[in-house]
C-alpha cells in the first residue's frame, strides 16, 4: 500500500540578478511554480491505477515525489509503513521504478543490465538468475537477452528497462509512461506483465495520456490536471463526473471544466 497524504510541491521561479530587481520578496514569488497542489490518496495492493493527465499536470513530479526523487514542499509519502522523506531507503527497497529515461548501460547486455540491478538490490545465486529468466520470458526477451544495449530499439530499451526495474520483485510498481511509442508487440508484452503483477498482488501505478491504454488496464483511474486531482474512481466514475460515455471525452470535459474555472478564479 501507497499513502500520499496533503502532497505539495512548489519550484521556486529563478531570481533575477540583485543589481536589477533589489526588492525582489522571496517569500511571495507569483511567479512560482505550483506543481502539485495538496495531493491525497492510497493506492492499494492487487490494483492497477492510471494517473491520466496532460503533459505538465504533473504526473512525472507526483511520481518522483512518491519515489523520493524529488522531496516535497509539503505532505508525506507512506509505502507501507515506511516515510519516504525520513526512511528513504527501506522505503525504496519495497519500489520497482520505469522512470522516463530507461538510462541503460549501454555495453552491457540486457541480462547484464537486469542482473547488474538484481545485485544493487542484494539479489544473488539461484534466486537472481530464476527472477531474470522469468522476466526475459514474460517480456519475450529471449532474442536480446545477450545483445548489448548499445543500438537497442525503444522497445526494447523498454522491456530491459522494465524487467531491470522489478527484477527484486517489488511489492509496489511506479511506471512512468510505459507503453508511449511502442510497438504492437511490446505494448502488449507490457500490458501481460502488468496482470501478472496485479494477479501477484502487487500494487501498481503508471502514468500515461493514452487513453486506451489507461481504460484498458487499470481497475481505477487518478486525473490530475495543474497539479490537482480532478477525479479518483474507476472507469464508469470517471465517464460519470466527465458526463461522457467514453473516457477520452470524459477527461477532455474534466481539465477543460478545470481550467476554465482557475481562470475565472484569477479574473
Amino acid at each position: 500500500m501507497i499513502r500520499v497524504e496533503q502532497l505539495s510541491k512548489i519550484f521556486a521561479a529563478k531570481q533575477a540578478p540583485k543589481n536589477k530587481l533589489p526588492f525582489t520578496n522571496k517569500q511571495n514569488n507569483s511567479n512560482d511554480i505550483v506543481a502539485l497542489n495538496n495531493v491525497s490518496f492510497t493506492l492499494n495492493d492487487g490494483e492497477i491505477t492510471g494517473l491520466l493527465g496532460l503533459n505538465g499536470a504533473g504526473k512525472s513530479t507526483l511520481m518522483r515525489l512518491i519515489y523520493g526523487l524529488l522531496q516535497p514542499t509539503s505532505g508525506e509519502v507512506w509505502v507501507d509503513d515506511f516515510s519516504v522523506t525520513r526512511n528513504p531507503d527501506q522505503a525504496r527497497q519495497q519500489l520497482g521504478v520505469l522512470p522516463d529515461d530507461t538510462g541503460l548501460y549501454k555495453r552491457l547486455t540486457a541480462r547484464e543490465n537486469i542482473r547488474y540491478f538484481g545485485e544493487l538490490q542484494g539479489m544473488s545465486g539461484p534466486a537472481l538468475e530464476q527472477s531474470i529468466e522469468q522476466l526475459i520470458h514474460w517480456l519475450g526477451m529471449e532474442p536480446i537477452a545477450e545483445r548489448r544495449a548499445d543500438g537497442f530499439s525503444l522497445g526494447e530499451r523498454m522491456k530491459t528497462a522494465l524487467a531491470r526495474a522489478i527484477v527484486h520483485q517489488p511489492r509496489h510498481v511506479l511506471l512512468d509512461e510505459p507503453t508511449n511509442g511502442l510497438d504492437v508487440i511490446t505494448t502488449r508484452a507490457v500490458r501481460r506483465l502488468l496482470h501478472e503483477l496485479k494477479s501477484d498482488g502487487r500494487c501498481v501505478i503508471f502514468s500515461s495520456h493514452l487513453m486506451h491504454e489507461v481504460s484498458g488496464l487499470c481497475d481505477r483511474i487518478i486525473v490530475i490536471a495543474q497539479g490537482e486531482i480532478l477525479v479518483d474512481g474507476n472507469l464508469e466514475a470517471i465517464k460519470d463526473a466527465g458526463q461522457a460515455n467514453n473516457l477520452e471525452d470524459a477527461f477532455v470535459n474534466l481539465v477543460t471544466q478545470a481550467a476554465d474555472k482557475k481562470e475565472h478564479s484569477h479574473e
